[in-house]
């Protein structure tokens, strides 16, 4: 229920609406609030401010009007210029994108600034009367004097101030989150972030722990998997004495038939399955929660549409590889089994599907290989890359992984290249063959 509730939250979170309609709401109470400040008389000595000139019905009414038209010309503007940056960026560096620009927050606070302070106007500028207006009665019946709140509207006046510093940010950051090495930095940190969290433990072991066999629990719609809830899984495993064995990963595609886990032990019913099923949030998209893969497959695909013949970027491709490396040796140091219990792996009933390192490697340099292998600027970068990926490694076996990839990329491009750039791959293979051994010797 815990994970469910995250996750709620995260999903709440990741929407564009959530920010500014929340900080509608709280304008509107502060809107009341500062109203009713007003009319308790607890404002009354501003009247007197010699620093601060009262303001008049008129005035303020004018002044109000301006602020709330002004501010909901601004967010449409704001709308307009996310929607034309998350278009562009999804058109260049690709579709699976356009989740982390609906998601930036500083999209979300600036339209939420705005629309906060336009609703804030509007709801004091319905208090503002002059004193020829009687038409408003009070809860006795009788007619309300005219009212100018003047602490509302000093709060109104500060609000405008801040949404202006608001924009000014707002311009600067549009053009500064649509740079491609901001892009990548900003997908690269959170894998690195997704790595440590999904595999804590260090370590260098590939060998998957023996797990039991037991009766199939089968999907029962299709989507991808969003979110396994190992806490509940464990709760459901020690409270009918089960041992779960996963059989799908966060990111796996299933639909009714499949397989998401086997369970033995307990007393042979199925009536707890329904259960055992609600532990697994399926849905029409992949996410980045729980799934490192999602984000390497980003970074794959900006570094494939860079060296792509019609764009042509190698230099896109070279940043995107830099944090492939840099994600690939965090990797190489985790022991990638997830720790589901945080105990020892015997007295833990839940089994998850096993990571390997090769298999990392594969969805990550393997994808990308056929691409860098045609640009002789890129394929010495990569070659670059997996040797200083290795030498941070003190497993023999996940060295000769990154070894492996950078002969299967020299074997490429020789292919694909030829004249000095054949050459210049030729050499820098050569070059960084003894270095791949400076950790240790690498099996055969």
């Amino acid at each position: 229920m815990k994970a469910e509730i995250l996750w709620a939250w995260r999903r709440l979170n990741a929407n564009y609406w959530f920010y500014p309609a929340l900080s509608a709401v709280g304008a509107l109470l502060l809107a009341w609030l500062c109203i009713w400040v007003d009319r308790s008389g607890h404002a009354s000595w501003m009247e007197g401010a010699a620093w601060l000139a009262p303001a008049r019905p008129e005035g303020a009414s004018t002044m109000l009007q301006v602020i709330a038209g002004s501010m909901i010309a601004v967010a449409s503007t704001v709308f307009s210029i996310t929607i034309v940056a998350v278009s562009y960026a999804s058109g260049n560096y690709g579709p699976r994108l356009l989740v982390n620009f609906m998601e930036d927050r500083g999209n979300q606070f600036s339209l939420a600034t705005f629309i906060g302070t336009f609703v804030f106007a509007l709801t004091v500028l319905r208090s503002v009367r002059a004193p020829d207006e009687v038409s408003a009665i009070d809860v006795a019946g009788d007619p309300l004097p005219g009212f100018v709140p003047q602490l509302s509207l000093l709060v109104a006046f500060v609000l405008m101030g801040f949404s202006v510093a608001v924009l000014v940010y707002f311009l600067n950051h549009v053009p500064s989150a649509i740079r491609i090495t901001k892009v990548i930095e900003g997908i690269g940190s959170r894998l690195l972030r997704a790595v440590e969290a999904t595999y804590p433990r260090e370590g260098s072991n590939d060998e998957p722990e023996e797990r039991p066999r037991g009766k199939p629990l089968l999907a029962s719609e299709a989507g991808y998997v969003q979110l396994i809830d190992f806490g509940d899984l464990e709760r459901l495993a020690r409270k009918n004495a089960l041992e779960l064995s996963l059989s799908v990963r966060t990111g796996d595609f299933v639909h009714t038939g499949l397989p998401l886990l086997e369970y033995t032990g307990g007393d042979g019913a199925s009536d707890g399955e329904d259960d055992l099923r609600d532990c697994f949030t399926l849905g029409f998209s992949r996410t980045p929660e729980q799934d490192p893969q999602f984000l390497i497959d980003e970074l794959v695909e900006i570094g494939m549409r860079a060296l792509s013949p019609g764009i042509n970027d190698p230099f896109t491709a070279i940043t995107a590889l830099h944090w492939l490396g840099a994600a690939t040796a965090q990797i190489g140091s985790r022991y990638l089994i997830k720790d589901i219990c945080n105990e020892d792996a015997e007295d833990c009933p839940v089994y998850p599907l096993p990571d390997d390192f090769e298999h990392y490697v594969q969805r990550g340099f393997g994808t990308i290989r056929s691409a860098v292998a045609t640009s002789p600027v890129a394929a010495r970068v990569m070659l670059q890359v997996l040797c200083s990926a290795a030498t941070t490694l003190q497993s023999a076996d996940r060295r000769k992984v990154l070894l492996d990839e950078a002969r299967s990329l020299r074997e490429q491009a020789l292919i694909a290249l030829d004249g000095p750039d054949r050459r210049a791959v030729e050499e820098q293979f050569d070059e960084l063959l003894p270095k791949f051994r400076q950790a240790g010797p690498i099996p055969d």
